[in-house]
């Protein structure tokens, strides 16, 4: 299984990814070992993810949201009802 997801900074900004393990993805980022990006934008708190069996479709759709704008990054949060 593989995830996309977008994460909240604490500088408010968001962040888009993928992963094959969700859970650990995030530890990794908080503990100052993921994405450049996040490091000094910590900590991170997941907002939104969608689960794919394949890891290119995965990239796909992390290609396309990271080309949404904030505005319809955050409707899509917004409107997120995450599985159980």
């Amino acid at each position: 299984m593989y995830f996309v997801y977008i994460l909240k900074c604490a500088d408010h900004t968001l962040y888009t990814g993928y992963t094959n393990n969700i859970e650990d993805r995030i530890q990794t980022h908080n503990s100052g070992k993921g994405a450049k990006y996040t490091r000094g934008r910590l900590p991170v708190k997941l907002q939104y993810y969608e689960e794919f069996e394949d890891k290119g479709q995965a990239l796909k759709r992390e290609h396309e949201i990271k080309k949404l704008s904030r505005a319809e990054k955050v409707k899509l949060i917004k409107t997120w009802k995450p599985s159980k």
